[in-house]
């Protein structure tokens, strides 16, 4: 299975120190070159940073169209890790995009992506027995704490599929 992250969703599952669960569920998960970057250089997140580098499920790779990536970036104001992921999806055939915000979400459905995010990926840890109801909800309860935007509407979706 081909699993490809932006990195919102990595930050998000390293802010409830689950980082486990993307291992668990996906065995691999791919980080473009521009999302392993924004995921391990800012100085002011170095443990953070050293998590990511140590994860033995992350695999750093190159998309292979720059062009394409520049273009995307131009026509839909996407930043470079999205454009990136989104990219890479697309030209791997990825079967599975694992991105957070609404413009990236758009895109990546309008180029018949499969996507989930960070809910969906903490619905299926609730389905695959990684987390029970109880954990998913403290979960989702830190995420919106440390200023995660999850929508009332998604948020009650979420309650309603956890088990």
């Amino acid at each position: 299975m081909i699993v490809v992250s932006d990195a919102t969703p990595i930050i998000s599952f390293l802010k409830i120190n689950r980082l486990d669960i993307l291992g668990k569920l996906f065995g691999e998960v791919l980080l473009p070159e521009a999302v392993y970057e924004e995921l391990t250089s800012n100085q002011a997140f170095l443990e953070e940073a050293e998590q990511v580098k140590s994860c033995e499920f992350f695999k750093r790779v190159s998309v292979s169209n720059s062009n394409a990536v520049g273009m995307l970036m131009r026509i839909t104001g996407l930043d470079l890790g999205e454009s990136e992921a989104i990219v890479y999806s697309d030209e791997n055939k990825s079967d599975l995009l694992i991105v957070d915000e609404v413009r990236a979400r758009h895109v990546a459905t309008t180029m018949k992506l499969r996507i989930t995010g960070t809910i969906g990926i903490l619905i299926a840890a609730n389905e695959n027995g990684l987390l029970n109801k109880e954990e998913a909800l403290a979960c989702a309860e830190i995420l919106r704490m440390s200023k995660r935007h999850i929508s009332e509407t998604l948020l009650n979706s979420f309650i309603e599929n956890l088990k």
